[in-house]
């Protein structure tokens, strides 16, 4: 029996017959595979040595083998191959799209260009808010390179299309229309001071800080690339992004980390120990 499908199958079929046995039995069992493994792991890497030495050409020819090279692999005593580098540029694409989305933004390939160079263009609102910059180097650009480290120039193109911010929902994460009411979100026994307190309200996510009597609202997303705020780290009176380390103050949502973007405020009221926030409807 040498066929590799074949050895993988009888080797499974052990382990579902293992699996089956009380804890104790199955430490043996465990044990003994570790133990083989070892002196296997340990006999290997001297062979690979010695081959190395002698011939790397038969070095080469052996991990041609498809047994060979499993074994090899499945000791961690060679490297998996590499995906294709635009399947690799995809991949961190996609790693970073679902936040873009959350942005109401996205990302796409624009070119290839060997052999340090891939354009992508931003779209949405990534492309025209003022954080579109850091949108780029701080998570585009970091995920295509941790997946293709041999790109080391990652430039964004622009097609000229001008952006609807109308329906964007830059103007107001609820509605398009420019008209806003005052709506209750909470009363300031429930707000921590120097913490934040999360509301939901229309489908959004909303932080609140109180810090004595004066309590501020934002947006519960951070302006680099969107993500949640609420379990970051509150410390005089800044708050700190749990994703990328942005930080920001809770006293005027001004950005510590790129002073050229803020969250997104809202007006606070309080009336009756009862707190109102004002937002667009």
């Amino acid at each position: 029996m040498t066929n590799l499908e074949e050895l993988v199958q009888e080797i499974n079929r052990f382990e579902a017959i293992i699996s089956e046995w009380d804890e104790s039995q199955r430490c043996v069992a465990v044990g003994l595979k570790r133990a083989i493994e070892a002196l296997h792991k340990a006999a290997l890497t001297n062979l690979i040595k010695s081959l190395k030495q002698e011939s790397m050409s038969a070095l080469r020819h052996a991990v041609a083998d498809e047994v060979v090279y499993a074994v090899l692999l499945y000791h961690e005593l060679v490297k998996p191959p590499k995906p294709p580098l635009a399947q690799r540029i995809q991949t961190a694409i996609e790693e970073v799209r679902p936040v873009l989305k959350s942005h109401n933004g996205d990302v796409e390939l624009v070119a290839i260009k060997p052999p340090d160079t891939v354009e992508v263009r931003l779209i949405g609102t990534c492309s025209s808010c003022p954080a579109s910059t850091l949108t780029l180097s701080q998570g585009v650009e970091q995920a295509i390179k941790n997946h293709c480290p041999e790109i080391t120039k990652i430039v964004a193109v622009t097609n000229n299309l001008t952006v609807n911010n109308a329906n964007s929902g830059l103007i107001s994460p609820f509605s398009s229309k420019i008209t806003s009411t005052w709506i209750k979100v909470a009363t300031i026994d429930q707000l921590p001071e120097f913490n934040v307190l999360v509301v939901q309200f229309a489908g959004t996510s909303l932080i609140l800080y109180r810090q004595g009597v004066t309590v501020t609202c934002y947006r519960n997303a951070c302006s680099h690339l969107g993500s949640p705020l609420e379990k970051g780290k509150v410390e005089n009176g800044i708050i700190t992004c749990p994703s990328h380390g942005f930080q920001y103050s809770l006293e005027t949502g001004k950005c510590l980390t790129a002073p050229d973007i803020s969250l997104q405020s809202y007006l606070v009221k309080i009336k009756d120990e009862r707190v109102f926030v004002k937002l667009q409807k």
